[in-house]
């Protein structure tokens, strides 16, 4: 299982990913989750999956290649719309491809593309194991997808289409901690990026791991604010 989270804002894209992927309490490792591709000053496309490995590394491989050798590809399509029909067309392939091989596998992805074409807004779409995909709103501005429960609360209080990106970005990070705190089969490190409308390039993928200063003081500030204000909260009178 894994964690990602993704929000449409008003300034910009905040995108965070978690890296475990476990097989058992035996077979845990890490493996990149949110993908970058781009042709600056023109476009900029990130995809962020959780489900089956091989399913989400197959289909993240296939749209590399189909960018060498496809007429039609994620990097020359008009919109981001077209770049979700993309990905949904290619993840229903890879799992009819595949889910005859074993039975009783679940080899269903999410993914959650996002970026911006010039000429176009920035826009979030949420792409389904089937194919078919939604697109986040002003009044709909995040998606998660993997253990999302955890880190739902806070997103939900926190987060509207106003909301400023250093702030957003901050809450997608105490999500994530509150779902790293709730379930073992979340893990560090963390990949994150910032986006803001127009750049038309990758930011860079930030990468947060168990020493960052800045993501430790933020966990602790949450956990200690959390604690001080339920101390704070009078107790219930009986009648």
């Amino acid at each position: 299982m894994t964690y990602c989270v993704a929000l449409k804002l008003k300034e910009g894209l905040v995108l965070t990913s978690d890296s475990r992927t476990n097989a058992g309490v035996d077979h845990i490792a890490s493996f990149r989750k949110l993908h970058v591709q781009e042709v600056p000053g023109e476009r900029v496309i990130f995809l962020q999956s959780a489900g089956n490995l091989a399913t989400t590394q197959s289909v993240i491989t296939v749209l590399q290649q189909q960018i060498k050798n496809a007429e039609r590809h994620i990097l020359n399509v008009p919109g981001l719309y077209d770049v979700a029909e993309l990905v949904g067309k290619t993840i229903r392939e890879i799992i009819k491809r595949d889910s005859g091989q074993n039975q009783g596998v679940d080899f269903g992805c999410n993914m959650l593309v996002s970026g911006q074409i010039k000429g176009d807004e920035p826009r979030l779409f949420h792409v389904y194991p089937q194919g078919n995909f939604i697109e986040a709103c002003e009044d709909t501005p995040y998606f998660q997808i993997g253990e999302s429960k955890y880190g739902k609360p806070i997103l939900d209080r926190i987060i509207d289409f106003e909301t400023p990106l250093e702030r957003a970005l901050q809450c997608s990070l105490i999500s994530m901690d509150s779902t790293l705190r709730s379930n073992l089969s979340v893990g560090m490190p963390l990949d994150v990026v910032s986006y803001l409308n127009d750049a038309l390039s990758s930011p860079g993928i930030r990468r947060i791991d168990e020493t960052n200063e800045d993501f430790l003081k933020l966990r602790q500030a949450w956990s200690e604010g959390i604690r001080a204000l339920f101390d704070s909260i009078p107790l219930m009178v009986k009648d």
